[in-house]
């Protein structure tokens, strides 16, 4: 273990914005957590995300499956790699998406808007 390991513990795993599109595409079993406000996610988010804004997310935890990937994605991947250390402490197989729904546009990737996934 390096030092950084020591001081800040372990990195938190990731996903990319390419990787959480062609897991969509494929139908892979897998969740997508918007860890977004409300108005955020209904402004626009990925299809297929399940939204829990990252307040009610240590209440919800117990909703969500241990055996199953989960990404966390938020506007710019700052509350998402909160929400996904509180995952991984919590035993879930968590990942953040860096670069949140901003690397997401970015990358010219669909984006629906409204309340449902």
């Amino acid at each position: 273990m390096n030092i950084l390991s020591l001081i800040f513990g372990k990195p938190t795993p990731t996903i990319q914005v390419t990787e959480v599109q062609e897991k969509l595409k494929q139908g892979k079993q897998f969740v997508l957590v918007d860890v977004r406000q409300p108005e955020e996610y209904q402004a626009g988010h990925i299809a297929g995300a399940k939204l829990i804004p990252l307040g009610e997310l240590p209440r919800r935890l117990k909703d969500l499956p241990k055996n199953k990937e989960i990404a966390l994605v938020c506007a710019t991947g700052n509350r998402s790699g909160t929400a996904a250390k509180m995952m991984l402490e919590a035993g879930l197989n968590a990942f953040n998406v860096p670069g949140g729904m901003l690397a997401w546009r970015r990358a010219s990737l669909p984006v629906k808007k409204g309340n449902q996934p």
